[in-house]
């Protein structure tokens, strides 16, 4: 069925109506409604409608709203993974013209600025809900491939899903982030995974690049690709039910090697003896439904299965580390990672994987130093950020331009701190977005930037009034300071190799700094003092998560970036570089921070912690300038930075800042 795209959006189950639903049905009249919410979603809410009519009218007597999480982080999360787009374009544009275990959908309407949506679905009850860890029975899984088979058989080859943007979006899983994902879980259930089943990990995890190069590359057929089809997304129909099997939660379905849902359900759904029993069965099961147009062979189907056997070794090690830890799921990932590893060594799934291979540092392209074209997440940002310190001076200073375009305005920050001088802030987070990025006024701001020689040089002039604080704290808790001018005319030099994050679209380049500073009635002449510089480009959500940044310039000629990234219900991710003078990069995977903060919420020490190179770093804050952000719905971070002199464990000197983004309750 086509659902009814006329009816406003729902955002909250509190706003249902009877009239609502009886304009969303389009069948009878709806008089009155109860909600009850069902499920357990972390990203999404499922609420049952039992539904009350009006005499003589007939319907269902319920139905099932979903909607996006109330949680503001959780639903960034989702707006921006495209899981919400994609869950209700699948439902309108794709559900109804497919037969098989999909409910159908009365309601769908979606408002890409906000993550808000709705999806009025037809109710699966009564039914019985898959147990990924107990196993389905031998007439369960020939139930759930057969009707899978009803769903790719005519996609497989579609042209226009091929293209869809929506349904092929990049995956943001690469070998870097994977390799820091796995050292957790190791971490996290490393005593309990049998050696045999650690080599298939650490055997896929060492090739991944090359091994997810390769299957783009192949000539394998292509369909739609549900993304978690497993018994908990699986719903068996009781008597009475309208469905035999209904297969819920499609915000991740994709388009790609048509058979991964096939080896992912049968790397798991079944316990490994009766998998193995039962395994040429299922599979003719499944190849039987696709029907005889499908174009296939029995054989094509059981090589493509082989070679997705690693998708489920990569959601078993992926997932646990991005969602809320409990017993139950502990217990179902543990069950994951041996049936689906077991899986890849009955196939024989090794042997296709790439020999393992360290990657090689990504570096940004010159073109990247200007603007970007923004998606349409509300919190899509660019920003320029530059900072410097001249230690004998006793002064740093930093500068940042952040566009928002989806929010309408502009962030322009220049501050100046040191021992014996205010904390000096020029700061605007409303400014008008500039018809280009490289020239921003407003009537207190000036700011230009230019790309002299990209990557290579990088100039920066910034005239306004600003304000200075005799207690850097003040900025913290949204005081007004003295009125100052201030004057900075500087150049950024590369002097090392610039750095491009896998995690995100964003750069790093140590440099020096040269040019002039006037500000309170003081001049500062730097000439060749260290620095840095990045630039990035992508949705960022301040106040969904926290993390320590630093860069270090240490006397020596080595310089260290480093990122701990702490994202809730995460282990700690890390992106950064060692570059010693005359060597080349050494991208880290791992970087520790261990902080203390005042009552202020001023940082008083942190301890950096990086690998490999086993580089341990002690700072000791000299300058604060700090800024508070403030989200659109509210939401308020602290963002301490501070620039601070550094001491190595093997002794070595030097100077670097960093920033603390703390999101505090």
């Amino acid at each position: 069925m086509q659902p009814d795209t006329a009816a406003p959006l729902m955002e909250r189950p509190t706003d249902l109506t009877a009239e609502w639903l009886t304009a969303a049905l389009g069948r009878g009249t709806v008089t009155d409604v109860t909600v009850d919410r069902i499920g357990t979603g972390q990203m999404s809410e499922c609420y049952r409608v039992g539904l009350v009519w009006a005499d003589g009218d007939g319907g269902p007597a319920s139905v099932v709203l979903k909607v996006a999480a109330a949680d503001p982080s959780s639903r960034q999360t989702g707006l921006a993974m495209g899981l919400y787009e994609r869950e209700v374009r699948f439902y309108a544009d794709i559900a109804p013209g497919m037969s098989g275990p999909v409910a159908p959908c009365h309601h769908t309407a979606y408002d890409a600025s906000t993550g808000a949506f709705d999806l009025l679905l037809a109710d699966a009850a009564p039914a019985t809900v898959g147990n990924e860890i107990r196993g389905a029975s031998l007439d369960q899984a020939v139930l759930a491939l057969t009707q899978l088979g009803l769903v790719h058989g005519p996609l497989l080859g579609n042209a226009a899903l091929a293209g869809a943007d929506w349904l092929n979006r990049e995956s943001p899983v690469n070998q870097g982030l994977l390799s820091a994902l796995y050292a957790g879980f190791i971490d996290r259930y490393g005593d309990q995974i049998a050696p045999e089943y650690r080599n298939v990990c650490e055997r896929f995890v060492e090739s991944y690049d090359a091994y997810a190069a390769a299957e783009a590359e192949s000539d394998a057929p292509h369909g739609l690709v549900h993304g978690d089809y497993r018994l908990d997304n699986m719903l068996f129909g009781e008597e009475g039910a309208d469905r035999p099997l209904t297969v819920v939660d499609w915000q991740t379905v994709t388009w790609g090697p048509a058979f991964t849902d096939v080896a992912y359900f049968l790397g798991c759904a079944l316990p490994t003896d009766r998998r193995r029993e039962h395994y040429d069965t299922l599979l003719r099961a499944y190849h039987s439904a696709l029907g005889p147009d499908a174009g296939v062979t029995l054989e094509e189907v059981r090589d493509g299965v082989r070679h997705q056997t690693f998708f489920g070794v990569l959601m078993s090690i992926v997932s646990p580390m991005l969602v809320a830890r409990t017993e139950r799921g502990d217990e179902m990932f543990m069950a994951m990672i041996e049936r689906h590893c077991q899986h890849a060594i009955d196939t024989g799934a090794l042997a296709i994987l790439p020999e393992p291979s360290a990657p090689e540092p990504l570096q940004p392209s010159a073109d990247d130093e200007g603007g970007h074209p923004p998606t349409d997440e509300p919190l899509w940002s660019e920003s320029w950020y530059f900072d410097f310190i001249d230690a004998a001076q006793d002064v740093g200073g930093w500068i940042r331009l952040g566009l928002l375009p989806n929010q309408g305005h502009a962030w322009i920050n220049g501050l100046l701190c040191g021992p014996g001088m205010p904390t000096i802030a020029v700061l605007d987070f409303e400014a008008a977005l500039p018809e280009t990025p490289g020239q921003v006024r407003t009537d207190d701001v000036e700011l230009t930037l230019e790309a002299a020689e990209p990557l290579r040089r990088y100039r920066v002039s910034l005239r306004g009034r600003g304000e200075a604080h005799d207690d850097p704290a003040a900025l913290l808790r949204g005081e007004v300071g003295r009125p100052v001018d201030v004057v900075m005319d500087l150049e950024w030099t590369t002097v090392g190799t610039p750095y491009q994050y896998r995690l995100s679209t964003r750069y790093e380049i140590p440099c020096t700094v040269s040019g002039s500073v006037v500000a309170d009635g003081r001049t500062y002449e730097l000439a060749g003092v260290p620095g840095q510089r990045d630039h990035s480009w992508a949705a960022r959500d301040w106040w969904s998560m926290d993390w320590v940044w630093s860069a270090l310039h240490l006397d020596d000629g080595t310089h260290v970036h480093g990122l701990d990234l702490r994202i809730p219900g995460a282990p700690p991710l890390a992106a950064g570089y060692v570059q010693k003078e005359g060597e080349p990069l050494v991208e880290l995977a791992a970087v520790t921070a261990r902080e203390t903060f005042d009552d202020d919420d001023l940082p008083v020490s942190t301890v950096l912690e990086c690998a490999p190179g086993d580089l341990t770093a002690s700072v000791e804050v000299r300058g604060h300038a700090p800024v508070l952000l403030t989200s659109p719905d509210g939401r308020v971070s602290r963002f301490p930075r501070a620039w601070a002199t550094v001491t190595t464990a093997d002794g070595r000197t030097g100077v670097g800042w960093l920033e603390w983004n703390r999101n505090l309750t």
